[in-house]
């Protein structure tokens, strides 16, 4: 099974999402081809109601503990509330582009 479907799995289990989206942004990144390493979620729940930001993404960092004490260095986490994602007038942020590394050096 791959990182990303082990991130899938472990979010649809714990939070029983409206909307989950994950993708590998690895390739944004100075790293390998093929590795899986960066990543971008966007999680809808009821889990998230009254929570403010910094707790919804420590919930999900606890959901995600072995994925980030192995393989996974970056999660971008886009994280809402069934009222707050129908409020939106557009898809959660893209991320930036990594400058990090080789690629800063190219510039």
């Amino acid at each position: 099974m791959s990182v990303q479907q082990e991130i899938e799995q472990q979010l649809q289990s714990t939070f029983a999402p409206l909307v989950l989206e994950v993708a590998n942004e690895s390739h944004m990144h100075s790293v390998p081809a093929n590795s899986e390493t960066h990543f971008r979620v966007v999680l809808v729940t009821d889990q998230f109601a009254g929570r403010r930001p910094v707790a919804r993404h420590q919930q999900v960092y606890a959901a995600l503990a072995d994925q980030l004490a192995g393989p996974v260095h970056a999660l971008a986490l886009h994280t809402y509330t069934p009222e707050e994602w129908q409020r939106r007038e557009q898809p959660a942020p893209a991320s930036p582009d990594c400058l990090g590394g080789s690629k800063a050096e190219q510039r």
